[in-house]
């Protein structure tokens, strides 16, 4: 759950007062058929990431499902151009926290908690948003589903989904303050259609400080895996059963955070290895992901460099699950992916390829405006077989040289224009999966950057061709 810092003191002492008592029955389906998933899931060769928007300023916030792609789980494309392919119309017409899970049956279910741009964080809601679909581009309508209907004077934020073999139901789990109590626990309801739930149940307890932002993985060599963010330490924290009874996980492992704004942990396994990733998000800076590496079930967890993974820009609260390539091929041809890249430093990393009054250097993401760091990737100007970078927020502008110095400037459509601005893609010159940009009419000079400043220079040492090495993504 992502919010901003000045809501947390307020989280932290919201607590429910007395409600209500109403049984509601969980509605009965057809038994899940476990098989079909297995089947799905062994298929899979690729990855889906669900998130909602924000970015530093507050311009770039939506509060709606946005969904992007990944052969790695590290490089993600977005889709439908980093545009919304779930706007939510119930509840608060707002949406944050999404989660994505294949059912049994091989559909799917999207979660969210309800709340609005701009929204109170700790104002009581007991419902959460819901939309199913066969295939990932055929969603039903939004609805709203009362997950805390014994509790409705707390919020009820986001949930995540695990299948319990034992009651044959899903379980849902949300961060909510029980009923007469005073701090964030989290909470699990049951359900078998997504249109009813049993009673709320306090699933982990954390302590005093409270816990928020669960991902429950199940059935890992006989263990099942709860990561959270726990507020007494700041970071993210796992817990683990053999069953999973509400109240039967302990705690193991250490606290993995690269700031004390760290939560909403997001668990996803390698479909090529047998190691294990937790993404996650930060509100300080707001927008940006941080990712370890390592083994679910010994804690054994490593820091992942930031060159080697690219979320999409302003994305927050992330959701990832594996697709087969058939679901790949179908969402990318449904919403489309997009025609904006940026470009990131090989040996500065986080660092992306930006304009800042028409100079053009590398700057720390995420920054603002963020679009100052979003290029379309054009034919050169002056060679079709060539590139030219133009601005996505100064369409008509490209970066091109002066003086051996690189600027944003609007093509005025001249020959020297075009030269300048038209660059030779190759294989990187420190990596030869990332790329390097040699100039047309230099040709022994690169695009590079020297104390942050785009620049094109000769290549006379390592340290030089690390800085003329750039990855294309998004």
């Amino acid at each position: 759950m992502s919010r901003p810092r000045w809501t947390r003191f307020a989280r932290w002492l919201a607590a429910a007062s007395l409600a209500t008592v109403v049984v509601m029955p969980v509605q009965a389906v057809q038994p899940a058929h476990a098989a079909v998933k297995a089947a799905a899931a062994a298929a899979d060769s690729a990855y889906v990431m669900g998130y909602f928007k924000e970015s530093l300023n507050g311009s770039g916030n939506v509060n709606a499902l946005h969904l992007a792609l990944s052969t790695d789980g590290l490089e993600w494309t977005p889709l439908n151009n980093n545009e919304a392919v779930l706007t939510p119309t119930a509840g608060t017409k707002g949406i944050r926290d999404p989660y994505l899970h294949r059912l049994n049956d091989g559909t799917w279910v999207a979660l969210a908690t309800d709340i609005p741009k701009g929204g109170d964080f700790a104002k009581p809601n007991p419902n959460i948003h819901v939309w199913t679909s066969p295939d990932l581009v055929n969603w039903s309508a939004d609805r709203l589903l009362n997950v805390n209907w014994t509790n409705p004077n707390s919020y009820s934020w986001a949930p995540a989904v695990h299948w319990d073999q034992g009651r044959q139901a899903y379980g849902i789990t949300f961060s909510t303050v029980p009923q007469g109590g005073g701090h964030s626990v989290i909470a699990v309801v049951y359900t078998t259609g997504f249109v009813t739930t049993t009673a709320p149940e306090t699933f982990f307890d954390g302590g005093p400080a409270g816990v928020i932002d669960s991902h429950v993985v199940t059935g890992v060599n006989g263990t099942n895996y709860l990561y959270f963010k726990d507020n007494a330490t700041g970071g993210l924290s796992g817990a683990r059963s053999t069953s999973l009874q509400p109240g039967s996980f302990t705690r193991y492992g250490s606290t993995l955070a690269a700031n004390p704004c760290t939560e909403a942990p997001t668990l996803v396994k390698s479909l090529t290895s047998s190691t294990w990733q937790i993404w996650g998000d930060t509100f300080c800076p707001n927008a940006r992901f941080d990712v370890w590496e390592g083994d679910l079930v010994s804690a054994s967890w490593t820091k992942l460099d930031r060159k080697r993974y690219t979320a999409p820009v302003n994305a927050k609260h992330n959701t990832i699950t594996t697709v087969t390539a058939a679901e790949y091929d179908r969402l990318a041809q449904r919403y489309g992916t997009t025609d904006r890249i940026r470009l990131k430093s090989y040996n500065f990393p986080g660092h992306f390829v930006r304009h800042a009054n028409f100079d053009a250097g590398i700057a720390e993401q995420p920054s603002e405006p963020y679009q100052d760091t979003e290029w379309r990737l054009r034919p050169g100007l002056a060679d079709a077989g060539s590139v030219s970078f133009e601005s996505v927020s100064f369409p008509g502008h490209y970066l091109r040289h002066q003086g051996f110095q690189v600027k944003l400037a609007l093509n005025d459509r001249t020959a020297q224009f075009a030269q300048d601005a038209t660059f030779r893609r190759e294989p990187g010159l420190a990596d030869a999966s990332w790329s390097s940009f040699r100039s047309l009419n230099y040709p022994t000079r690169y695009l590079r950057h020297a104390h942050l400043a785009l620049r094109i220079d000769d290549m006379a040492s390592a340290g030089d061709r690390a800085d003329a090495t750039l990855h294309v993504g998004h």
